[in-house]
């Protein structure tokens, strides 16, 4: 059986930079939005490979720039 590995919420801050803060993780769950957590009494920790689903969710993919009609001099 393949050991789940955890993050508590000040871990989870870190490796978002800071760019998401534990407060806001708190409200989050209170909100039940943002990563899926698991609460053990007072205990919150949160499954690293949910962390990683909940970032592929959230991932932004741009489209190649558009042609801008122009065509290349080099071009024959």
């Amino acid at each position: 059986m393949e050991e789940q590995k955890y993050l508590t919420a000040e871990e989870v801050a870190k490796r978002y930079r800071e760019e998401i803060s534990v407060g806001t993780l708190r409200n989050w769950r209170a909100m039940r939005v943002g990563p899926a957590f698991v609460k053990i009494g007072k205990a919150v920790l949160y499954p690293i490979q949910e962390l990683e689903e909940w970032d592929r969710k959230n991932l932004v993919t741009c489209r190649a720039p558009r042609s801008s009609g122009v065509a290349n001099q080099d071009e024959p």
